[in-house]
């Protein structure tokens, strides 16, 4: 997911913004793992839609 978002900063700058959906492809081949990630973002961190890129990455940094 950081990777993800590295590249998205790196091609459109650092006010980029993406959602969670950025993180999947359009086939949704894991459902689990989409709203895993879905209840992380809207529930746990009660982020909206469009988030800025650093703010997801520099939050996924922190959890490790």
């Amino acid at each position: 997911m950081i990777a993800i978002c590295n590249a998205k900063i790196l091609k459109k700058g650092t006010n980029v913004g993406l959602s969670f959906y950025a993180f999947f492809s359009n086939k949704n081949d894991n459902p689990d793992l989409l709203f895993e990630v879905a209840e992380w973002w809207i529930k746990t961190n009660k982020l909206d839609h469009f988030e800025k890129a650093l703010k997801i990455k520099k939050m996924l940094e922190a959890l490790n």
